[in-house]
């Protein structure tokens, strides 16, 4: 099901393919000098085509490494890398690339461009922390835009430049955005999104009423994709948060887990957004060695604005449905507190499983000061094993057969001044009877409606990666899992709840999946 390599870089939709390029080290599992652009086609975004690699170092621009970069789609369908090189000295530069044969679906071959390279670091900024521009816009003065990942010191920008042609490119005075003590902008990404709630995606140049902008980051020194909400003002070169977040702490974070260095593109076939996610390792260095490989791609995800306006939502494109298999189904079952179901009848090391649970009387619920607690902490096993009142209820992933090994995807319900607050985590503590490993615990705390009886989670388990999806993809957390005991046909799932109070299993579906194809 997932695609095992490193960063995505430029993904992009052209006559008919999708294309899936990423940064990646031939020669050993690990970042190293000679890091390369490698290339994949698609035309499902499910079963994939591995072609020759599009990006070598091989000039003095580049000649220390293809770091990642953007594709823009110039007018006349004509794609374009923006990508970022480091140099000679390791200074970190931009530099174009073009296909050498437009009428090639698969755009096999790109020659860079004689004029490379198109940007140097600007004064002030580290020559180290210059890097991973985004795909370009198009204002209504016909100048393109792109953002540099960038960073003074300890403090991070998303520089902005423009340009008439796509060579010549200009900086702007101020940058779009930038914040004290995050470390470097990695990855960043702006787009539009539907302001009504539509799911549909919007072109990366629409600018008009009817959207919304984000912007996101990959904060190097959290390793963690943060992302705002806000109006772009293209005349003044403005972006301005509905709320700075940064300073009231109330994070906006595209997933909680192992999810890092996304990227997003407008696909134009189905009229939507899709982002991809890198999930590196928590294993040994040594087992990448052992296994050839290190990092996985995330399941493409469907992103779009919530119809509140206040967060994105994301779901797992509807092409991963075609890896459906055998089917299992549980509706109507009523879970005691301390109770346990097995959803037996499917592979349960590569399942997707979709559950919704019916809530009791949320008046019930345990009083919780949210800025008293971490969740992270929270999300701890002690606390999935210890009895609450309403939960923690949720799945036991990869499970072995006496749950020794388990990762646990749970819920918890509290109250609060005026509010009602639910934790939702993945708990990794018991994922592995080996102790070589990062089983840190992720988790965060949302507010919920008290007059939605419900709750839902959907999770895409395969082997060491768990995709898990709360409320309808309000909330998503990757988790990267190495059980020892619970492989392949002696892996179990199960639902559990460990609350006083009962919960019912209004409806679950789970089905397992079938291989994707690789060529």
């Amino acid at each position: 099901m997932e695609i095992a390599d490193l960063i995505v870089t430029g993904p992009m939709y052209y006559k008919g393919v999708y294309h899936f390029f990423y940064q990646h080290n031939p020669y050993a599992p690990t970042f190293g000098r000679h890091m390369v652009w490698g290339h994949s086609v698609s035309y499902d975004l499910i079963n994939w085509i591995h072609l020759n690699h599009i990006l070598e170092p091989s000039e003095s621009y580049d000649i220390n490494g293809c770091y990642s970069g953007s594709i823009t789609t110039l007018p006349g369908e004509k794609p374009v890398i923006m990508y970022t090189g480091s140099d000679t000295n390791k200074h970190q530069i931009q530099n174009l690339a073009m296909p050498k044969n437009l009428s090639d679906p698969f755009l096999r071959e790109w020659v860079k461009d004689p004029q490379n390279p198109i940007m140097i670091p600007p004064s002030g900024i580290d020559v180290e922390g210059f890097r991973d521009p985004t795909t370009a816009w198009q204002g209504g003065d016909g100048k393109w835009r792109v953002i540099i990942g960038a960073k003074t010191g300890d403090d991070g920008k998303a520089l902005l430049y423009h340009s008439d042609d796509f060579v010549n490119w200009k900086l702007h005075p101020n940058p779009l955005y930038a914040s004290d003590n995050t470390g470097m902008f990695e990855c960043p990404d702006f787009f539009p999104v539907h302001i009504s709630g539509s799911k549909s995606g919007v072109d990366t140049s629409i600018q008009n009423s009817s959207v919304k902008h984000v912007l996101k980051m990959s904060y190097q020194n959290k390793q963690l994709e943060y992302y705002f909400l806000g109006e772009y003002f293209p005349d003044q070169e403005k972006f301005i948060p509905d709320a700075d977040w940064a300073r009231t702490g109330l994070d906006l974070i595209l997933d909680h887990g192992m999810f890092y260095a996304s990227k997003s593109f407008f696909d134009n076939a189905k009229k939507r957004r899709i982002l991809w996610g890198w999930s590196k390792e928590c294993d040994t260095t040594q087992d990448d060695y052992e296994k050839g490989w290190a990092g996985l791609q995330s399941i493409p995800r469907q992103v779009w604005l919530d119809k509140s306006g206040k967060w994105l939502m994301q779901w797992p494109i509807e092409e991963v449905e075609k890896l459906r298999d055998k089917q299992v189904s549980i509706t109507g079952e009523k879970l005691i507190g301390g109770s346990t179901i097995e959803v037996s009848g499917i592979t349960a090391s590569q399942v997707d499983v979709e559950v919704l649970f019916e809530l009791p009387e949320l008046e019930n619920a345990e009083w919780l000061d949210e800025s008293e607690v971490d969740s992270h902490l929270l999300c701890s096993e002690e606390y999935a094993s210890r009895s609450g009142i309403i939960g923690p209820f949720g799945l036991l992933a990869l499970a072995s057969e006496d749950q020794t090994e388990h990762t646990a995807i749970f819920f918890r319900i509290y109250r609060a001044p005026n509010r009602y607050l639910c934790l939702m985590c993945s708990d990794q503590s018991r994922s592995s009877l080996r102790q070589d490993l990062d089983k840190t615990p992720y988790g965060t705390i949302f507010d919920i409606d008290p007059n939605v009886k419900t709750i839902s989670l959907r999770s895409l388990i395969d082997r060491s990666i768990i995709e898990s999806f709360g409320e309808k993809g309000r909330i998503c957390i990757t988790s990267r899992v190495y059980p020892s005991l619970a492989i392949d046909k002696d892996a179990h799932l199960y639902v559990f709840n460990n609350g006083s109070q009962s919960v019912v299993i209004s409806e679950l579906n789970a089905w397992s999946m079938k291989e994707a194809e690789f060529s």
